[in-house]
């Protein structure tokens, strides 16, 4: 696990008359992300407590940014609108806020790009030129003067977003200001066994007999929160703006759950992005999921190989072997899809969008979006059923199915 430097924090925000705007853009290597972005851009997914959009904003004290999308993620996502004469700070949206890197940003002059191994990471750009890019929706590096910097912190593979969770949460908490139950008035609830490391928001409704254990990493509880009865968390864990942690859970270190979740059972290092739901009993071990999931009861993923080598994945595009140089790794499901009752998910599962798995054995290691995945094999889920469960499920939340997002959803059917 990564060790938080002592200086990663201590100049934030950055004064926000440097940039007026920032622009995320992506390089080559935002496809490894699918299936996740399928469905979002790179800078919407979660690691630690935020999104990566959400760090950069606060590290830079900025309110104010815009985005390069793909065609079809255009209407469920803004872009927003490059106005004025300002220059902008254009971002590589796999790389993440840190002290180093923000130490850069600071001496950043315009015409110039910020480069780690090649890649350019960031590059401040005059407003007319920034204008251009935008309406190609392309980010051109051409006539830009270099600077390198030595060591950033970024996500190559699906499963970084893993093995940075602990990290991030702790580097989060500094960079929201969050108070610990130690800092603040008023009694220590019974359940917190180390109120400095403790972090209860407001509106927070624990049940009795739960147990917060934060002596090696941080319990982060998130406003509008609820903890039910008998349930315990081992830190670094968050629990996200209104999420649900059902009753007597077990919640393991280098947890996300992400806002208006509900989640069950047992649970070790996996980030659910939100609205998603492991409402019961089952395991759930070193596994991303995106929104709308819904795992059935007692579904199990399983994480660790028999002959405990590390584990090798499948590249979502070019279905080539991947080695991760992970010996844990469970699954990675992308948004709407669903488990029946008693799953079994194969060790480094890659699972698409919107779909079914219900069958009784262990399931293949792909399973392509839009997929209908019973005793007799796989099948096309139809699309006009597909949107049915969908339009269903958002409608409990009281969020509206768009015409963007059945758009967004027939180019990923088109193009399974």
């Amino acid at each position: 696990m990564r060790s938080l430097k002592n200086d990663d924090y201590n100049f934030l925000p950055i004064n926000t008359a440097l940039y007026m705007g920032i622009c995320f853009f992506n390089d080559d290597q935002v496809e490894r992300f699918q299936p996740l972005t399928l469905t979002r851009p790179m800078d919407d997914l979660r690691v630690g407590i935020l999104t990566i959009r959400e760090k950069w904003l606060k590290s830079l004290g900025n309110t104010q940014f815009y985005r390069l999308l793909p065609d079809h993620l255009n209407g469920v996502f803004e872009t927003g609108e490059i106005e004025g004469e300002d220059e902008v700070l254009w971002i590589n949206s796999r790389f993440l806020p840190s002290g180093n890197f923000l130490n850069a940003l600071k001496n950043l002059q315009e015409g110039q790009k910020i480069v780690f191994k090649d890649v350019t990471v960031a590059a401040k750009v005059n407003a007319q030129s920034s204008k251009e890019m935008f309406s190609e929706n392309n980010f051109n590096e051409e006539g830009l003067e270099k600077a390198e910097v030595k060591e950033v912190i970024h996500l190559e593979h699906l499963w970084d977003l893993l093995s940075l969770n602990s990290y991030e949460i702790e580097k989060d908490i500094q960079l929201l200001g969050l108070k610990s139950v130690s800092e603040k008035k008023g009694e220590v609830p019974e359940s917190v066994h180390h109120p400095k490391n403790t972090f209860i928001g407001n509106d927070v409704y624990i049940e009795p007999g739960c147990i917060f254990i934060a002596e090696k990493g941080p319990v982060v509880i998130q406003d509008g929160a609820t903890i039910e009865a008998g349930s315990i968390l081992r830190g670094p864990v968050v629990v996200g703006e209104g999420a649900t942690v059902k009753m007597a859970a077990r919640i393991y270190d280098g947890t996300t759950i992400g806002p208006v979740c509900k989640v069950g059972g047992e649970v070790a290092g996996c980030i659910f992005h939100s609205y998603s739901n492991k409402a019961h009993d089952g395991f759930a071990g070193n596994s991303i999921f995106g929104q709308w999931v819904n795992l059935g009861a007692n579904t199990i993923t399983s994480n660790l190989k028999n002959d405990y080598k590390n584990i090798d994945v499948t590249d979502w595009i070019t279905k080539d072997l991947i080695q991760t140089g992970r010996q844990f790794l469970g699954t990675v499901m992308a948004d709407h899809s669903k488990t029946a009752i008693n799953t079994m998910l194969n060790t480094g599962t890659i699972c698409g969008v919107s779909s079914n798995v219900f069958i009784d054995e262990l399931s293949p290691k792909v399973i392509d979006s839009f997929t209908w995945l019973g005793p007799r094999g796989p099948a096309i889920y139809r699309f006009e059923k597909a949107i049915e469960v969908m339009q269903a499920m958002m409608k409990r939340r009281d969020v509206d199915l768009t015409d963007d997002y059945r758009r967004m959803m027939q180019h990923i059917f088109t193009s399974r």
